[in-house]
């Protein structure tokens, strides 16, 4: 046995799924998908075959010629689910499994109509990364093995499908509707993804649409009109874009993350509305992912800096192009607070503190942080100084160009940054980088005159002058660095001048919740509890879950709050939620 993802049961010895094609009806009534997928190998395949698979009923195999194939469904895993083990008799180009969906499939979030905008109709969310497409579909579910697939939907008529893939048409019969998808791009299993509901849509520009609920589309619309200026920046830095369209989803409040780069629909937090365009950072992260993640991603969680690392430091490239290199350096210096208080939280855990990191037995949920994002980041930017933005640029475009549509490790990044700037790791001690703990002593700080002037306020309460041009960032700088516990004065005077608890701007309520918490200022608890029932984003939740539980006197509200919203939060969010509060679900 070959094994190169200790999060999959895939085989390198083993025939490799190609392409898929997935055909499934939508039952919403029992919140289960009943299903038949046909994998494609590269080359036709006999002998054993180990897929990945997590709580589903496997009902038929059978091989190209229609024969049924032995199988085993073996004992669940920690963390990896059950191999499915299948005997192909004979050399055979695919296989064809009938199986069903579990109602607790971890990939799958079903929302009754309360839990939409609307309140008439369901809604279905898939949400794949990073080893949740297993829930969906038995396959190869490992990064390494990028593939192409079709999809059939069929669902209630009434409702609108939309999938991370190009759309090749619907037919409506009686009650039922079935929607056509193809991704011609190979893509890493994790990227599957589709949504079904009461959506209406918005033009952006020729490739770029938004979808949302239809109480929601007009003000996402208006939130994402600059889109295409994104695109334009990015293709100029990193090059063509190279999946045709650019869509977004903005999703129901319970959606775990604040995007997700799914190819051709990008999934949006419904939280980055703010009204006034404040915070589609979000946006610029997720397509600058159409580069670095989906172009090329990591072989397995345990490079998961590739993607992320990456991506932040070409959101910041864009971010400085439309916005200039303050708003930039103001980006980096709160993701370096928030990459302190990662380090902070992992401190039991060191080695979840490297970039390349062993994760054999760690589900990579559990060690999600945003260290290979800042850290990755940071690590990047000791590169390009080293050698010059104009070296850096020209390498990072040979890098996307080599493994376009690929799948590599940290190995193949050194092997491949040593051939074209030859002694550079070394020069940067890339090894402190990569697999030390924490953040290097050389590691460079972000400059710029409004950080200063922030960091220059010490703790004092601004008057209403100096924030009136405040960016949501300059805000939650601001507030990291009030020393907390704050006085009571200190809290009720920020709250009455600038009336941060009534504010809708999650960017800049949420760290002040957080510091008020912290200061035990009690007013808020109103405010906070009104936020966990509102959101799912565990952006938010961990840190208002984290303040209600170190405190005595809240931990108790903390866990009644957790109690009233499980049922709306995403799976993945109810498992950061329990393990902050641990609470055996």
């Amino acid at each position: 046995m070959a094994r190169r993802d200790p999060h999959s049961f895939t085989d390198d010895t083993q025939a490799q799924t190609e392409s898929f094609a997935l055909r499934a009806r939508i039952d919403f009534a029992t919140q289960t998908i009943a299903a038949e997928v046909v994998l494609s190998f590269r080359t036709p395949g006999s002998g054993r075959l180990d897929l990945d698979t997590r709580d589903l009923a496997i009902d038929h195999v059978e091989d190209a010629a229609g024969r049924a194939l032995a199988f085993v469904v073996h004992p669940a895993e920690p963390h990896l689910g059950s191999r499915l083990a299948i005997e192909l008799a004979e050399p055979t180009p695919s296989i064809r499994i009938r199986y069903r969906t579990s109602p607790d499939a971890s990939a799958l979030q079903w929302l009754a109509p309360p839990q939409t905008r609307g309140g008439v109709f369901p809604f279905l969310f898939s949400q794949c990364q990073a080893i949740h497409a297993r829930s969906l579909i038995p396959l190869q579910d490992t990064p390494r093995l990028r593939v192409r697939y079709t999809a059939e939907l069929t669902f209630p008529r009434e409702l609108q499908a939309v999938m991370a893939a190009a759309e090749r048409g619907r037919d409506d019969n009686g009650a039922l509707a079935t929607h056509r998808f193809e991704m011609p791009q190979p893509i890493p299993p994790y990227l599957f993804a589709f949504a079904i509901g009461d959506l209406a849509s918005r033009d952006l520009s020729p490739r770029c649409r938004v979808w949302a609920e239809p109480a929601v589309v007009d003000a996402a619309a208006y939130e994402f009109a600059e889109v295409e200026a994104m695109i334009g920046a990015a293709e100029a830095l990193f090059g063509p874009y190279d999946w045709e369209r650019f869509d977004i989803l903005t999703m129901p409040p319970s959606f775990p993350y604040g995007g997700m780069e799914n190819p051709r629909l990008t999934f949006l937090t419904p939280t980055v509305i703010a009204g006034d365009r404040s915070l589609v950072s979000v946006v610029a992260h997720e397509l600058a992912h159409s580069w670095t993640g989906n172009l090329v991603t990591n072989a397995n969680a345990e490079h998961f800096w590739l993607n992320e690392g990456f991506t932040m430091y070409a959101e910041r490239r864009i971010t400085e192009a439309l916005e200039g290199a303050e708003m930039a350096a103001l980006s980096a210096a709160l993701g370096r607070r928030e990459l302190d208080e990662s380090i902070e939280r992992f401190a039991k855990q060191p080695g979840m503190t490297r970039l390349r990191t062993h994760l054999e037995g760690i589900d990579p949920d559990e060690c999600y942080s945003l260290i290979p994002y800042e850290k990755g980041y940071m690590f990047l930017c000791a590169i390009e100084a080293a050698v010059g933005r104009e070296a850096f640029s020209r390498w990072l475009r040979s890098y996307l160009d080599r493994f376009r549509f690929g799948a590599i490790t940290t190995e193949d990044f050194e092997a491949h940054i040593e051939a074209a700037l030859p002694g550079m790791l070394a020069a940067v001690n890339a090894r402190e980088w990569l697999d030390g703990e924490g953040i290097p002593a050389s590691a460079i700080a972000p400059v710029s005159a409004r950080l200063d002037a922030i960091e220059a306020l010490a703790g004092k309460v601004p008057t209403t002058d100096v924030t009136k041009a405040w960016s949501a960032t300059e805000w939650a700088l601001y507030l990291e660095n009030v020393p907390r516990p704050a006085p009571e004065a200190t809290c009720l005077m920020l709250d009455e001048r600038h009336q941060l608890t009534a504010s809708t701007n999650y960017d800049v309520l949420v760290p002040w919740l957080t510091l008020a918490l912290k200061s035990g200022y009690t007013p808020v608890l109103p405010r906070v509890e009104q936020v966990l029932a509102d959101v799912g984003r565990m952006k938010y939740l961990r840190p208002l879950y984290t303040a209600l539980a170190a405190d005595p006197s809240t931990r108790e509200l903390a866990q009644s709050i957790a109690g009233r919203n499980r049922a709306a939060y995403h799976p993945i969010a109810r498992q950061v939620v329990d393990s902050i509060l641990r609470v055996t679900p």
